[in-house]
């Protein structure tokens, strides 16, 4: 794991005898090691975040440098200490190395003793603890994501790794203009049915997907930024600052009710534990695959259940879900688990856990991207290595490859399943609602005048967006929640900004209700039929019937 081998550096200690080949071997390990650490400065600051796991993480990479030679019983002696005191972030690795040194004399093994049985009992409990923390720490990770970001930065030069591209970032002093419309007050009271909702009366906001929604690296700097996850600027629920800092769904709504609960305050890093301080009701999880949505699903629901100064029962919730590119682009990885009927199989299910434990919610299902325009994303930049890593399924085919067809033709059929699933009366209640929301179904990627890609929408992986695509996604998703079904706009290209609408005066609700339920709406009569029964119930009760 990326973040134990930048731990493990610092936890050598520091005065340790080696016969040559081990001494050899070490100090390569060391320089590498070291290499790695002084290059990248955002991983110094994760490393003194672990302290979540120092007990574990001290005793697994102890144990594992005793198997290059230490004496193991010098761990031993201290993985009760270790692991059972609450040390200080700041030089807890040193408190351990001293308290280590003092009870190592009184190690019968280091002595040279036999091993008593107590003493093959505590081994035996620290070979448990070592497997427990190893998987603890694969746990963290929980997805290949860090390897494959390792995979793509090893490829680039020191100068690329720290060259910085302000026009990808958003100044300080940026200020969009303000956004008004001419009905922007709540329903005089709290609606009781999801089809008279207005955008003011949203008390609670929430987001579920992956890294698009994790917003990672929108507003990174370098390509060493690319890790950080930009929450509070996400499209779909980030709430840094007011709307005329940056466009997001959360910010939209909260010029129409301020005090919206959800919305993402912070950066969190992939990988890393965040409390929901940090996160808001973005539960969104980068690298992410769609058979992961359940989870994601139950933790919201939990979340929200627990969640002080939330009514359940009574706020009106929009939650707002992205998922499914990951999953195109695993595709070739594992064609049975990331097949289109799991993808419907594991949306249904999710779905459906939303529909029967969380009532007065809209869900907003945001149709996925056609992903293959994003191989074009490579071009006008060679150096865009990590796309290769992060979505090997869709670059690496050549053109015109069966590879390359089968996946296009799959990345369509997602879309039409998902638009079969949706366009129905399934998910339809009184109090909850699920939309799919179109505008990304035939999207191309923004484009200059001279039909290059427009690579400011995009971070240094080209394959993510920066804070003005994440922008154009907000406006986007906002239009269509006010557009009814049959009448939503569907981006072409993002070439051109999208404007903003008001929601229309003669329905300033959002459009939740879905065709077919319309279909199924008994005709009213006309007053000709209407006199007609009264005639006959009138003629029943005189007795000419």
């Amino acid at each position: 794991m990326f973040i134990c081998r930048m731990t493990f550096l610092r936890l050598i200690p520091q005065k340790l005898t080696f016969g040559p080949k081990k001494k050899e071997k070490m100090k390569h390990w060391s320089r590498l090691l070291k290499h790695f650490y002084h290059r990248y400065e955002f991983i110094k600051k994760l490393i003194n975040a672990i302290w979540i796991f120092k007990g574990c993480l001290f005793v697994y990479l102890r144990v594992k440098a005793a198997c290059c030679g230490y004496f193991l019983c010098y761990y031993a002696a201290a993985f009760h200490w270790s692991c059972g005191l609450s040390l200080r972030r700041s030089g807890w690795a040193t408190q351990t190395r001293r308290a280590v040194k003092n009870r190592a004399s009184h190690c019968a093994v280091c002595r040279g003793d036999p091993l008593t049985g107590s003493m093959r009992t505590t081994m035996g409990w620290l070979w448990i603890a070592v497997a427990t923390c190893v998987l603890a720490s694969r746990s963290v990770k929980g997805s290949d994501w860090w390897w494959e970001y390792e995979e793509g930065i090893r490829h680039y030069s020191k100068e690329a790794l720290n060259k910085e591209f302000p026009e990808k970032t958003r100044p300080v002093s940026f200020k969009h203009p303000e956004f008004l419309c001419p009905d922007m007050s709540p329903s005089p009271s709290v609606p009781s049915s999801v089809e008279f909702v207005k955008a003011a009366d949203i008390k609670v906001i929430a987001a579920l997907g992956d890294s698009l929604t994790t917003a990672i690296g929108a507003n990174a700097t370098t390509v060493l930024g690319i890790p950080i996850e930009f929450r509070h600027v996400s499209w779909s629920i980030g709430g840094y600052g007011t709307f005329q800092d940056v466009i997001t769904l959360a910010n939209l709504i909260k010029l129409f009710n301020p005090n919206v609960l959800g919305a993402a305050p912070g950066k969190t890093v992939h990988g890393m534990q965040a409390h929901i301080s940090e996160t808001g009701f973005n539960l969104a999880v980068t690298g992410h695959n769609t058979f992961n949505l359940p989870g994601q699903t139950r933790h919201l629901i939990d979340t929200l259940r627990a969640y002080e100064g939330l009514n359940f029962e009574e706020d009106w919730k929009l939650l707002t879900i992205l998922m499914g590119m990951n999953d195109i682009c695993d595709y070739c990885k594992d064609k049975a688990l990331f097949s289109v009927d799991n993808f419907i199989h594991y949306m249904t299910v999710s779905l459906e856990m939303l529909m029967n434990e969380v009532p007065r919610m809209i869900v907003n299902v945001v149709q996925i991207l056609p992903m293959q325009t994003l191989r074009e994303v490579q071009k006008p930049t060679p150096g865009c290595l990590l796309q290769r890593s992060f979505c090997s399924c869709l670059i690496e085919p050549v053109p015109r490859s069966p590879e390359l067809r089968e996946l296009v033709e799959v990345n369509l059929e997602f879309q039409k399943r998902l638009e079969q699933l949706l366009h129905s009366d399934r998910f339809f209640r009184d109090n909850f609602a699920v939309v799919l929301q179109p505008f990304l179904k035939h999207a191309d990627p923004p484009r200059l005048q001279n039909g290059k890609i427009d690579m400011t929408f995009f971070t240094h992986d080209c394959f993510h967006f920066t804070m003005k695509g994440h922008e154009e996604l907000a406006k986007g998703l906002w239009n269509n929640m006010f557009q009814p079904e049959g009448g939503k706009m569907i981006v072409n290209s993002f070439s051109d900004p999208i404007g903003l609408i008001c929601p229309p005066m003669e329905h300033p609700y959002i459009f939740t209700r879905p065709i077919a339920a319309k279909s199924k709406q008994p005709k009213p009569q006309s007053d000709s039929q209407t006199i007609f029964l009264l005639l006959i119930v009138g003629f029943a009760h005189l007795g000419f019937m």
